[in-house]
């Protein structure tokens, strides 16, 4: 039987956080700590990597199954790696990597780097399928191209998760600065949707920017979004966040440039008017713009706690909606 609507919008209550300050008994290592003050409110990855690769695993990695560049879409970048458990399982929930780089940088696994392999073989280790995704890069493919992107890499893993131990109704699309860009994108304009409903139990972003007229746009806005101010109100997220269904959860860090903690601060504070309440939202001590996710799979879990509870209370709106509807 069908829960009814009441359990449902409870259920989704539940899923919403308090606003403040996450782990405040920080598990970042001293040395860690005082480093990233010293690098200060900035987006260093040269300076920051180091910090964090020593404390990372090195592959071969143990107990994990990989396919590497996986083809999702027919540009060149439309590539994903997926990590599931060498020994099979039950049907896991899937978390979808989306890695930053303003927009025309980056990649899912650059060479010679643990990143962002850390965060799948969280995932891997804390139950989940992990998919990382790689996309095409501005100034050859502007807006809605990340948007589009994910749109296929959602549709990919819809159709194709079941057989790699993954479940289709439990996928939660997680993106990193223009990762998180992407990803408010595609959850906020459903007209990129190539699965019904979007295809997604929830979307978690970190350090993204949601309204492009809340601030003056910077280089990497301008050669992704363009240089025009009057289409940046249509091609902004929040509106569209606001009117989703998707459970959600940001973050930004406290050592993040300004910029991305007043846009963490407009979604956090603007979601809790949402008829269906706030959304869950916390800012990270200590971190900085790059430490948040480059921090992943080592003891310091403030943030992957509160993903891994996030996931757990939404995967299960997922599945009772998913059940309503087989009912219907």
């Amino acid at each position: 039987m069908a829960p009814p609507k009441s359990a449902l919008i409870l259920l989704a209550a539940a899923i919403a956080a308090s606003t403040t300050a996450w782990s405040q008994q920080s598990s970042m290592p001293a040395d860690i700590a005082a480093k990233l003050q010293e690098i200060g409110r900035v987006v260093d990855p040269p300076a920051t990597a180091p910090l964090y690769a020593p404390l990372q695993e090195k592959e071969p990695y143990q107990g994990v199954r990989i396919e590497r560049d996986v083809k999702y879409g027919p540009a060149d970048r439309n590539l994903l790696d997926v990590f599931m458990p060498e020994a099979g399982s039950s049907y896991r929930p899937v978390l979808i990597f989306v890695h930053g780089g303003a927009f025309v940088a980056g990649n899912k696994h650059p060479p010679g780097s643990p990143f962002y392999d850390n965060v799948m073989l969280w995932a891997v280790k804390n139950g989940f399928v992990g998919v990382n995704v790689t996309y095409r890069l501005a100034p050859q493919a502007t807006w809605p191209a990340g948007a589009e992107d994910l749109a296929a890499a959602v549709q990919w893993v819809s159709q194709n998760i079941a057989e790699r131990g993954g479940d289709p109704v439990r996928v939660f699309l997680m993106g990193h600065s223009a990762g998180a860009v992407h990803v408010a994108s595609y959850v906020s304009h459903p007209e990129f949707y190539k699965v019904k409903g979007g295809g997604l139990a929830g979307a978690i972003m970190l350090s993204g920017i949601y309204e492009l007229t809340a601030t003056p746009a910077g280089d990497p806005e301008i050669t992704y979004f363009g240089a025009d101010p009057a289409r940046y109100a249509e091609r902004s997220s929040l509106q569209g966040l606001l009117r989703s269904n998707t459970p959600l959860m940001i973050a930004a860090a406290e050592l993040d440039p300004p910029n991305f903690v007043l846009q963490f601060e407009l979604l956090r504070d603007a979601a809790c008017k949402r008829p269906s309440g706030c959304i869950t939202a916390g800012l990270l001590p200590q971190h900085s713009h790059m430490s948040e996710v480059y921090s992943i799979n080592t003891d310091d879990n403030g943030l992957t706690a509160e993903i891994f509870s996030f996931a757990e209370q939404a995967g299960k709106l997922s599945q009772r909606r998913s059940r309503r509807s087989l009912a219907q």
